[in-house]
């Protein structure tokens, strides 16, 4: 029986996808290897060695955990303070040609948070509420340091992992600037022209005047124009995309034709989304002596991200009698074959929307090319659980990876207890204080999720902003907070967020997700780096064979998922079962 188009396309697309994936994985892989660990050519650059005398760093200095840490969330509570005083002194500023006064205290706190935390939340409408200068000076640079920031704790536990009773973890300084100078700018630099290339717009132009074809009620003989938004859109997309940051410059972020023109597009800020983290699986396993090992995480990653691909696809392509009236499964039947378009663009289609929701809720980045408010119940469930579980399915750039090596050392442990042995990874022992620290990483998010959404369905000021009456609504808020303490920054976009309580509620859930988890993982460096590194015995569980994967996704399940469990059944399966029941 032949497959029918759509599912040809699903097949095609997720395919390609993956195979891109494993293709760059090993160069880009070793890239960073060579430029995070040995570092660039002895003398560094010149470029290096200037940032390092202008800042008075000596890139020879190494740093223990502590030092390293207070370091890394000092510079970003800096970088959190000087994007909130940009935004609200934006008004008396340049490049701000149409005169955008400054942003509201409660939403320059959000948006400062969300894009120094690698989140990218936006409660407000980016081409009119942004100046040129908040955009390119605080969002864009934000967006780098954010990701630099994820790779410098990544590369401090590989270190932890490979070397043997050691106090030192590196030098935070040199891995914010490696990270920035040698990763980040050029692979930006690139996809802002591949994106220009195919229509991005890129400019410090005033909004264009287009003129109206026809105004509803107005007289035939009257001209009317639209302002039509320009700016720097492909710059700051560019990064926003390879950092994990997806902020949007436009209100509607990548389903937005000047954001993200064409299919060729929309592919590229796909494989943009996961390519460095799906690359650091291989870093890893040349940190640690052994590419198997970053092969697996690969694998289990890559796994998950087929399953929640075509789990979604299927959802909303399914057409619903509930939706009849509205004829948008007839719309679809030009491109899909039936289904469900609402929210979604004809240039897109089913298949693109649906793939590109699970990508940027498994890729922990937040851009959209569809608005997930409008996907069916089970549609939006499962970007929702890829954010709960962690977002370890590759993952923001650094943060992707040194979570799913949390989940790794929670299933070593429990092997160990299986079978009565002492529990060990990659030749470390791991004891009492590395499992306070994982379980103190891996519950901190659903802490943050589960009492901000009670919260929220328990004040006036947090039902106030629900769009949907009954499961729905509820959806709207569990998402929201899962987005926010997750550090993935997409929404289902029926909420009304721009309102102090979601925009302080918000932010904070942004600030503890993302620092509570850096400030463990390090001093888990810390610890790990301190311990004499063992040779493999023979009854050492190995953990880069098919067996440990499945238990490494078990934990990932049990733990990430079903912790989330009752407010899901609550939400988005409340309202699946409730649709069916339609008559």
């Amino acid at each position: 029986m032949t497959p029918p188009p759509a599912l040809n396309s699903a097949y095609a697309q997720i395919g390609l996808c993956v195979v891109v994936l494993l293709l760059s994985a090993r160069p880009l892989g070793a890239y960073i290897f060579k430029v995070m660990w040995d570092g660039p050519p002895n003398p560094p650059w010149v470029l290096e060695r200037w940032i390092y005398a202008a800042c008075g760093i000596n890139p020879r200095t190494q740093m223990n955990w502590r030092t390293y840490a207070i370091g890394l969330l000092l510079f970003n509570a800096l970088g959190t303070l000087a994007l909130y005083g940009l935004q609200r002194a934006q008004g008396v500023l340049p490049l701000n040609p149409g005169a955008l006064p400054g942003v509201a205290a409660d939403g320059a706190f959000n948006t400062a948070v969300s894009f120094a935390s690698n989140t990218s939340w936006q409660s407000y409408a980016g081409e009119s509420t942004l100046s040129y200068l908040t955009q390119m000076l605080g969002i864009t640079s934000q967006s780098f340091l954010s990701a630099a920031s994820g790779l410098a704790v990544l590369m401090a536990l590989l270190r932890a992992f490979a070397r043997s009773s050691s106090s030192v973890l590196g030098n935070v300084w040199v891995d914010l600037t490696r990270g920035t100078l040698y990763i980040l700018l050029p692979m930006a630099a690139a996809l802002a022209w591949a994106l220009t290339a195919q229509g991005v717009i890129q400019n410090l132009s005033p909004s264009e005047a287009a003129e109206q074809l026809e105004v509803a009620g107005a007289p035939a003989t009257s001209v009317h124009t639209q302002p039509l938004p320009m700016g720097p859109v492909a710059s700051q997309t560019s990064i926003a995309l390879l950092g994990g940051d997806g902020g949007g410059y436009f209100n509607v972020n990548s389903a937005h034709p000047y954001a993200n023109p064409t299919p060729v597009s929309n592919f590229l800020e796909m494989i943009a989304i996961l390519m460095i983290p799906s690359a650091l699986c291989y870093t890893f396993g040349r940190a640690v002596g052994g590419t198997r090992q970053g092969w697996a995480l690969w694998s289990a990653m890559a796994a998950v991200l087929v399953a929640t691909s075509g789990l979604t696809i299927h959802a909303e392509q399914q057409a619903d009698r509930t939706l009849a009236h509205l004829r948008v499964d007839q719309a679809a039947t030009v491109l899909q074959a039936g289904g469900n378009m609402e929210g979604k663009e004809t240039r897109f289609g089913i298949v693109s929307s649906a793939l590109f929701a699970t990508v940027t809720t498994a890729g922990g980045d937040g851009a959209v090319n569809s608005m997930h408010d409008s996907y069916t119940p089970i549609g939006g469930l499962v970007p929702m659980v890829l954010m709960q579980l962690g977002e370890v399915i590759f993952g923001s750039p650094g943060s992707g990876l040194y979570g799913m090596l949390l989940f790794a050392i929670m299933a070593v442990f429990v092997a160990g207890l299986m079978v009565g042995r002492s529990p060990e990874y990659l030749g470390k022992k791991i004891e009492a204080f590395e499992m306070k620290m994982v379980s103190l990483t891996i519950l901190t998010a659903p802490l943050l999720v589960l009492i901000g959404t009670a919260l929220a369905v328990l004040l006036p000021a947090g039902r106030a902003g629900i769009s949907n009456p009954g499961p729905h609504g509820l959806s709207q808020i569990l998402y929201a907070f899962s987005s926010a303490a997750n550090n993935n920054g997409s929404a289902f976009a029926g909420l009304s967020g721009n309102a102090p309580f979601y925009n302080i509620g918000l932010g904070v859930a942004m600030w503890f997700g993302r620092f509570v988890p850096i400030a463990a993982v390090l001093a888990i460096a810390g610890s790990l780096a301190a311990k004499t590194r063992r040779p493999a015995l023979a009854g050492t569980l190995r953990t880069d064979g098919v067996a440990f994967i499945g238990l490494l996704l078990a934990c990932i399940v049990v733990i990430g998922a079903l912790t989330h469990l009752p407010a899901i059944a609550l939400g988005p399966i409340a309202e699946a079962l409730q649709m069916r029941d339609t008559p």
